[in-house]
């Protein structure tokens, strides 16, 4: 079973994410990069009130921290990046393939994980 990658969980380091890396959306979500050099990967997850209630939220996020942990958990992980994964409205209800279609071609398209 794979285990979830570091997270990121500070604010600083979102907005560091969000100003100075590169960022790629889908249906399912969007995700920011950032080459951290000398790091290992880290992961955050967020989701905007736009989602809808509490519930909603935490259930896209959810989801979110699911996908990573499967795609970025292993031990061919990719080393060196920062990455924020954002929830939007089709996160809590698209199929979970899908959504890790989504994700996969975004990591391909930011050049995280050939």
């Amino acid at each position: 079973m794979a285990q979830s990658p570091p997270r990121l969980k500070r604010r600083r380091e979102f907005l560091r994410v969000a100003g100075k890396g590169s960022r790629g959306a889908r249906p399912g979500l969007v995700l920011q990069a950032l080459p951290a050099t000398g790091a290992p990967l880290r992961v955050g997850f967020t989701a905007t009130k736009k989602l809808g209630n509490a519930v909603a939220r935490n259930r896209a996020k959810r989801r979110l921290r699911e996908a990573a942990r499967i795609m970025l958990g292993q031990q061919d992980a990719p080393e060196g990046w920062d990455l924020v994964l954002i929830g939007r409205e089709a996160t809590g209800s698209r199929k979970f393939t899908q959504l890790m279609g989504d994700l996969r071609g975004l990591l391909k398209q930011l050049g995280v994980k050939p």
